[in-house]
């Protein structure tokens, strides 16, 4: 399955999983970011770390570590 991570600047997509372990999921799902969330990638920083999502109606910056344990689908 995809991650947050590969998804290029302009697609919207749908979190499926969250992997990762205590406080960097909890610190995760506390951004809003939680199963069956739309994102929609907004853009990328010149060097591609980090990206910026929008998620429940806000913008947030993550990073790419971060995106990596969100499993997202099309």
């Amino acid at each position: 399955m995809a991650t947050l991570r590969e998804v290029k600047c302009g697609h919207t997509v749908r979190v499926q999983k969250l992997c990762g372990e205590g406080a960097v999921k909890r610190r995760i799902m506390d951004m809003g970011i939680t199963k069956g969330t739309e994102i929609f990638v907004r853009k990328a920083a010149p060097l591609g770390d980090p990206i910026e999502i929008t998620v429940r109606g806000y913008e947030l910056s993550l990073r790419k570590a971060d995106a990596e344990m969100i499993e997202v689908q099309e």
